[in-house]
């Protein structure tokens, strides 16, 4: 790899097929996930699939920001994330014993996507703040790669202790500018993206979260098919397209010209896509796994368990999303609090009800939200696209 991988600038940068498809991989680890969780459906089973949700996640983020630098379309930078695809495809093969026999399979698997490429991008990078900003996050790589594998050769709560740790440490990192002993830190002025393209990434992440929940209702159905059980279809696809339509029909085109048109796309990409999106992500996860659930069983006693899936998986979404146009937009979305808190309300009804009611309330909890949120569309502040010129796309306007 030399110099010339890097991506050029100036101009729109789309998702390449590359890109596409190393995504194929983690259609597969969300799959995992939600069939993880669906086992294991417990307080422990929750806390030990996040821990492996922010992992994949982590994995999948740091590999899109390295695409947004380095050109999929090089030979040598297809060949880095080929051998990335494949490292993230044990990972996810592991993911479902990946705190019994399988953990050192899965973290093995997981340092080595971090560790190789970041490596891969220092040796590629031009010398500059570049270059010093991925030789920290190696550096940040190494760091949490040593809690992972210590964490597979561990058993029990050992185990989940030190990943815990580890999953610290990758999440503090960006917030502390990756700062090294001898290195310094990076500032986020320093990580020159292109934010309309890294919008875009996450994006199609969610649409794999969101096809994956598709999957599941459809075989679920397929396996149970029953009056009840298409009522029970008919409402989860009614919370998918609900959840989608707040999403991708009020802030998604907006948000990626907010920060294709900001000073600091670095500090934006970051906050609202980096770690915001994740909350977004998971709440789509557990909805797929209360839709199983209520496809599976639609009448009769609804248990805690599926109730918190039920409630719980538009409640994060909901969250996420909240949070992520606040940090774009600098507001509160009233409309999704008010969605959160009637869903909270909603678990009142647990005892009462049987699982396809408290679904149908659910749905169109999150239809509401859907509704307002096209509605206000309009009022959405939007930048401007003028053309391009010498300084710089200038910031957005508001209204």
């Amino acid at each position: 790899m030399h110099t010339g991988t890097l991506r050029p600038r100036g101009g729109e940068q789309r998702v390449t097929s590359t890109e596409l498809f190393f995504d194929l991989v983690y259609v597969f680890a969300v799959t995992q996930l939600s069939h993880l969780l669906l086992g294991h459906l417990s307080g422990r089973g929750a806390a030990q699939t996040l821990l492996l949700l922010l992992a994949v996640w982590w994995a999948w983020i740091y590999t899109a920001w390295h695409t947004n630098w380095f050109d999929p379309d090089r030979p040598s930078v297809r060949i880095v994330l080929v051998a990335v695809m494949l490292a993230s495809l044990v990972m996810s093969a592991a993911l479902p014993r990946a705190f019994g026999e399988h953990g050192l399979m899965f973290a093995g698997a997981y340092v080595a996507v971090q560790v190789v490429r970041t490596a891969c991008s220092v040796a590629a990078a031009p010398r500059g703040p570049l270059r010093r900003n991925l030789t920290r996050v190696l550096a940040w790589a190494v760091l949490s790669g040593a809690f992972w594998i210590a964490g597979g050769l561990a058993h029990g709560l050992s185990r989940e202790l030190l990943w815990a740790a580890a999953v610290g440490a990758d999440l503090l990192a960006p917030w502390v500018g990756f700062v090294t002993p001898g290195l310094g830190r990076s500032a986020t002025t320093d990580w020159s993206i292109d934010g309309a393209h890294l919008a875009e990434r996450c994006q199609l992440f969610l649409i794999i979260a969101f096809g994956e929940s598709i999957l599941v209702t459809g075989a679920t159905f397929a396996a149970h098919p029953s009056a009840a059980a298409g009522a029970a279809l008919l409402t989860a696809f009614g919370a998918s397209v609900g959840l989608w339509w707040t999403y991708f029909g009020s802030s998604a085109e907006a948000g990626s010209r907010m920060i294709a048109a900001a000073d600091d796309p670095g500090r934006l990409a970051r906050s609202a896509y980096t770690f915001l999106h994740l909350p977004m992500v998971a709440g789509v996860v557990v909805s797929a796994v209360a839709d199983e659930l209520v496809i599976h069983h639609p009448g009769g006693h609804t248990a805690p368990g599926t109730a918190i899936a039920v409630l719980g998986g538009p409640a994060l979404f909901l969250t996420g999303h909240a949070l992520f146009k606040r940090a774009v937009w600098g507001r509160v979305a009233r409309s999704h609090l008010a969605g959160v808190l009637v869903l909270a309300a909603l678990g009142a009804l647990t005892p009462l009800v049987p699982p396809l009611a408290l679904a149908a309330c659910a749905t169109a909890t999150v239809a509401g939200v859907a509704a307002h949120a096209t509605v206000a569309r309009r009022g959405e502040p939007r930048a401007r696209r003028p053309d391009r010129h010498p300084g710089g796309p200038p910031p957005p306007r508001h209204p």
